[in-house]
């Protein structure tokens, strides 16, 4: 309904032949889509094969550019190949615009389809090595960082790849990074096959990734690198495990949220294209309006176009428009060569503050409405393939390591340490059992943690809220301690398995707990 209104915009002022094709109905339809973009042998088709733990048809794998076109990967009921010229024309897929890059393109470009779990949530996009040195002058037939920036416009996450033997950006590459401009909240780095280096190379390796990325991605932010190896082999260098579980562990999360997040990237994408319809509109009307209506219009034509850097201030001014809103000045001007200005139509200001509601009261309620029924019945996250059990099970991220530690064994684990802690805790001249809070600080605060970490360990470990520590308690809090020490997060509520025997509800477990120190 939205694009409906948009429309009449778009088409008044050819914003689809200087911008982006009309959408359609599989554009707001379609799965959430991840594209994959990175130079060749970094792993992007291992990677796919890694998430869906299966090959896929016209997947190749070798450390030679072995893709050579663009392969989506999506689900289907059967397992086979779809080609490009059948794909742009079936209305159920999103890709029928892309019959405008020609045959040179869509000879290069499948459907992969196979019944995949992970294929039910979201839709992956496999592209071309990326070319360096000299064979990135070897023309592809078909505009490459126009169709890197189509894709760009259009999918849910833009993953770019990076070998930890390879972090030069070639020209292609910086060229097709610069095709996602004003996509900066979708793109993702990943470090692939970071466990080929040790340690210390691996701060280098990082180091330079952030400054070659830096160059290239002209942000404030520093954009989010996942460190890891994504293939199932064994890892080459184990002294990074536990980092790279953590990190593959993040980017699972990232990716399995796509679903629930998907309608509103679309409707911010929507409210993204309405703000440039209308810029664009301003831009096509004044060109229009500073047009003579007889002689000297070649001359005018390209007096405008160079004063184009110009008219945008003098736009922004008059109409109150962000800087960041206007298209690139460069590719407006050349494109602007092509057109008669005299055929631009004049401001239709019925046309824009239709626009204008739409933003101010429908899309509001739309959002509204989206996140009431996304919290009714949220959609389902991303499962199966490598995301299936990634968090249940002894293999899931921090399963028996920091608080978890203990939660399967018989005995209570702080017990395993009580001596030590038995013996700190007389030093503190208990009174009937317990020591005040006052004597408890002075030896917690030795282990340098800030108070506000320590007063929370202080509430979990006194069980009895009574504002004192018997032994076991204190035997707690300094396990906490120690756990926090160690790197790990502590939690909202004492787990069961770290409740002292004292003071459990259940008499089965004082019994164990008596006959372990018996």
């Amino acid at each position: 309904m939205f694009s409906w209104k948009l429309l009449p915009l778009e088409e008044t002022y050819l914003f689809h032949d200087f911008h982006s094709p009309a959408l359609e109905a599989a554009d707001f339809q379609s799965k959430p889509m991840v594209l994959l973009v990175g130079q060749y042998s970094t792993g992007k088709t291992t990677f796919i094969r890694y998430l869906l733990e299966q090959d896929f048809p016209g997947m190749r794998i070798g450390p030679e550019p072995t893709t050579d076109g663009f392969i989506a990967v999506m689900h289907g009921e059967n397992e086979g190949i779809i080609p490009g010229n059948a794909l742009v024309v079936d209305p159920r897929k999103p890709f029928r615009k892309l019959n405008a890059f020609g045959n040179s393109f869509l000879n290069r470009f499948i459907c992969s389809q196979m019944p995949n779990q992970v294929l039910q949530s979201i839709s992956i996009i496999d592209t071309p090595g990326i070319l360096s040195g000299e064979k990135q002058r070897i023309s592809r037939g078909y505009d490459f960082a126009e169709v890197l920036r189509w894709f760009g416009e259009r999918v849910d996450r833009i993953i770019l790849l990076f070998d930890a033997h390879k972090l030069d950006i070639s020209d292609e590459f910086s060229e097709a990074i610069r095709a996602f401009k004003g996509q900066d909240d979708k793109i993702r780095v990943v470090l692939n096959k970071a466990d080929q280096v040790d340690t210390q190379q691996l701060m280098r390796v990082y180091g330079a990734l952030m400054w070659s990325l830096g160059k290239v991605i002209n942000t404030p932010e520093v954009v989010r690198v996942y460190l890891g190896s994504f293939w199932g082999k064994p890892l080459q260098n184990t002294e990074n495990r536990r980092l790279f579980e953590a990190e593959s562990q993040d980017l699972f999360k990232d990716i399995q949220s796509l679903p629930r997040n998907a309608a509103l990237r679309k409707l911010n994408d929507l409210i993204k294209r309405a703000r440039l319809a209308k810029v664009h509109a301003y831009i096509i009307s004044y060109l229009k309006k500073e047009m003579p209506s007889l002689f000297g219009r070649e001359k005018k034509k390209e007096e405008l176009i160079s004063r184009l850097p110009e008219i945008y201030c003098i736009l922004q001014r008059e109409h109150h428009i962000s800087p960041g809103d206007f298209p690139n000045v460069t590719k407006m001007q050349d494109m602007l060569q092509h057109y008669d200005f005299n055929k631009f139509p004049s401001l239709k200001i019925k046309l824009i503050e239709s626009v204008d509601k739409m933003l101010a009261t429908k899309i509001a309620g739309l959002m509204s409405m989206i996140r009431d029924e996304e919290s009714k019945a949220p959609p389902a996250m991303v499962s199966g393939g490598a995301f299936e059990g990634s968090q249940d099970g002894p293999f899931g991220r921090g399963y028996g390591e920091g608080v978890s530690a203990g939660a399967d064994a018989e005995d209570w684990i702080v017990s395993r340490e009580k001596h030590r802690y038995d013996e700190l805790f007389y030093m503190l001249m208990p009174v009937n059992g317990k020591i005040t809070g006052v004597n408890a600080k002075k030896e917690m605060m030795n282990s340098r943690l800030p108070n506000t970490v320590l007063g929370k360990i202080w509430k979990l470990a006194d069980c009895d809220q009574d504002g004192m520590l018997d032994d076991e308690e204190f035997a707690l809090a300094q396990h906490l301690i120690k756990i926090k020490l160690e790197g790990f997060e502590l939690p909202g509520e004492l787990p069961d398995h770290l409740v002292p025997p004292a003071h459990r509800k259940n008499p089965t477990a004082d019994a164990l707990y008596n006959h372990s120190e018996d």
